[in-house]
């Protein structure tokens, strides 16, 4: 495909290249041609591309999740107190699946989980805990020199549990997909945790609740709403706008989504019959959801 220059008065030559064209598609659905028109119109800039797409109704949602860019794996462990999560890369799959890079992932969130660290760069120059003559990043390198690729401890995460809180980890694509989920006001509710994490995994929230999603998201989504009712009787146009700027939280915002088990019922009515059996007060406290290579 073509490389297309545009050029606006005083600025400089923005092409959109066939990648670009790509990517909008792939996060859109929208056609090359379509795709390729609203970046001419958005003058290259990917965001303001996908807008011009679900104004003239061609996109019904942005992923803002990026491709991946890099193969590793994602471990969580935990014990009484505390879980890890961390995140191992390498440069290709092949490598991932090596026990030797498996081994190297293990023993760094094995050795956080009793040192816990405060940062990753700080648990880089800890003593490695079966030799501790050499640090964790020269582990590292030996792992390196084995395996002939290059490869980096990316992301590592301490999370403190709390005293009245259940916790669920599940585990998808071998590794590549974790997501660790916290709900307060019971200990006994892992089985909970865990369903709610599968659910996430599938449908990828970005906010807990609305109260969390940024004004700027919501004015960006009114903003696309007005455009879609310009010429409608103003009496409905507000009704119309809100409800469209509802159906945006529900769809990125954990508790207003359909569960992915029942979808008669969302997140939080989940949450809420689970309550009910356990006669607590239940909450989601917390998420985390790791994906390779965000």
């Amino acid at each position: 495909m073509k490389k297309v220059k545009m050029m606006s008065e005083g600025a400089a030559v923005k092409e959109i290249t066939a990648d670009m064209i790509k990517e909008l598609r792939a996060r859109t659905g929208v056609g090359m041609g379509k795709c390729k028109e609203a970046l001419v119109k958005a003058e290259g800039d990917l965001e303001k591309a996908i807008d011009v797409l679900r104004k003239a109704g061609m996109a019904s949602a942005a992923k803002k999740e990026g491709r991946e860019t890099k193969e590793g794996l994602i471990l969580c462990s935990e014990d009484k107190t505390h879980m890890v999560i961390a995140e191992a890369n390498a440069e290709t799959d092949f490598v991932v699946q090596n026990e030797r890079f498996k081994g190297f992932l293990e023993d760094c969130v094995a050795q956080a989980l009793v040192s816990k660290p405060k940062s990753l760069a700080e648990f880089n120059q800890e003593p490695y805990s079966k030799d501790k003559s050499i640090t964790v990043d020269q582990y590292r390198n030996l792992v390196i020199q084995a395996l002939g690729e290059n490869i980096q401890l990316r992301r590592l995460e301490i999370v403190e549990k709390h005293p009245n809180s259940s916790y669920g980890i599940y585990s998808h694509m071998g590794g590549k997909l974790v997501v660790v989920v916290e709900i307060d006001g019971s200990t006994d509710e892992e089985a909970a945790a865990k369903d709610i994490a599968m659910h996430i995994a599938a449908e990828s929230p970005e906010y807990l609740s609305v109260d969390q999603v940024p004004q700027e998201a919501i004015a960006r989504e009114e903003e696309i709403a007005r455009s879609q009712v310009e010429g409608k009787p103003a009496n409905i146009v507000d009704k119309i706008v809100a409800g469209k700027i509802k159906a945006y939280t529900d769809q990125v915002c954990l508790l207003g989504q359909k569960y992915v088990k029942d979808t008669s019922m969302t997140v939080a009515q989940y949450l809420e019959s689970c309550a009910k059996k356990a006669g607590k007060t239940l909450s989601v406290k917390n998420f985390w959801r790791w994906k390779v290579g965000q």
